[in-house]
């Protein structure tokens, strides 16, 4: 759990192979008072997903590997974070390309940063004001679980979960108040061994080893769970209030 009182600062991923440009992103954003971290390509840029979660990415489609089309693509699978591309093609087909699979805004290169920041701003105002409907979110104490971001915050202040912990608390977030069995969770959290485990108890073991961490973080004494509870013979339940 995080005590960062900057957590109400918009965190943006920047995602660009060209060193001298992501520093130059770095610096300037970070002095418009936003909160940045970088990533050297798609690779990079998903293992920084796994384990912080971010308001907004900016995402250079031109990289080594997976490109910042292919890697919006997957993200829109499973997560919303808005997406702006960067991108040295300004032909009218490849903004079409970038809208279509699923980015909320594009800039062509060489852009003026002015332009870049108010964009950003843009989308974070249409994002915040989004009505509550359209947000899947199930609050417990004084804790709140964003079912589509997989974000979890205390009041305002964001709890930094693993990518398995995460689908864990989602999975229970989506039936609260229900239990469901370790291997229910192992499936929906993708926490069962990779490589075909000859193991059959590997899966509920993992599920036990993330619930245990998720109780860390989230219960005053993971002993006495309030929140992440036993069902006896059954599986894992959360209770919300």
């Amino acid at each position: 759990m995080t005590d960062d009182s900057s957590t109400d600062i918009p965190h943006i991923l920047v995602v660009d192979d060209d060193k001298r440009l992501r520093e130059l992103l770095r610096k300037y954003l970070a002095e418009q008072g936003f909160r940045v971290t970088v990533a050297t390509d798609a690779a990079d840029a998903r293992r920084k997903l796994e384990g912080i979660v971010f308001d907004l990415i900016v995402l250079d489609i031109m990289m080594p590997g997976e490109s910042g089309l292919d890697l919006t693509r997957s993200l829109r699978e499973s997560n919303e974070v808005p997406v702006l591309l960067l991108t040295a093609m300004a032909e009218p087909e490849d903004r079409v390309a970038g809208l279509e699979v699923g980015a909320d805004d594009y800039l062509p290169k060489p852009f003026e940063p002015r332009e870049l920041v108010l964009r950003l701003r843009r989308i974070l105002r249409r994002v915040a004001a989004e009505p509550p409907a359209t947000r899947r979110e199930v609050r417990f104490g004084s804790f709140s679980f964003d079912l589509d971001r997989r974000s979890l915050r205390r009041g305002g202040q964001e709890i930094r979960l693993t990518a398995g912990e995460a689908d864990l608390l989602a999975a229970l977030a989506a039936a609260p108040g229900q239990a469901l069995s370790r291997e229910i969770l192992g499936q929906q959290a993708r926490v069962t061994p990779g490589g075909g485990s000859a193991d059959p108890n590997g899966g509920s073991r993992m599920v036990d080893v993330q619930m245990t961490r998720l109780r860390r973080k989230i219960e005053a004494d993971p002993r006495f769970p309030r929140y992440l509870q036993t069902v006896r013979g059954r599986g894992y339940m959360l209770q919300p209030d």
